[in-house]
């Protein structure tokens, strides 16, 4: 089958259904089919402080937070 077959099939099937929960699981598809990745909206800079922090915590080098606020208080 081709895909505007298909796409057919599938109007048919949609506009055949009154179960909320598949309309719903349909259009849940599609949202997250045209979601964003957050990742590929941050700018180089943003990108490279990020991968900065990560390589930071994975070597251990972090203070817990009641340290970070006693030093600046």
């Amino acid at each position: 089958m081709n895909i505007q077959a298909e796409k057919i099939e599938l109007l048919k099937l949609l506009s055949n259904t009154d179960n909320p929960k598949t309309i719903q699981a349909i259009k849940q598809i599609f949202e997250k089919e045209n979601a964003t990745d957050l990742w590929d909206e941050l700018t180089a800079e943003q990108k490279a402080e990020i991968k900065q922090a990560t390589s930071e915590i994975e070597s251990g080098n972090v203070t817990d937070y009641n340290s970070f606020m006693a030093n600046h208080k």
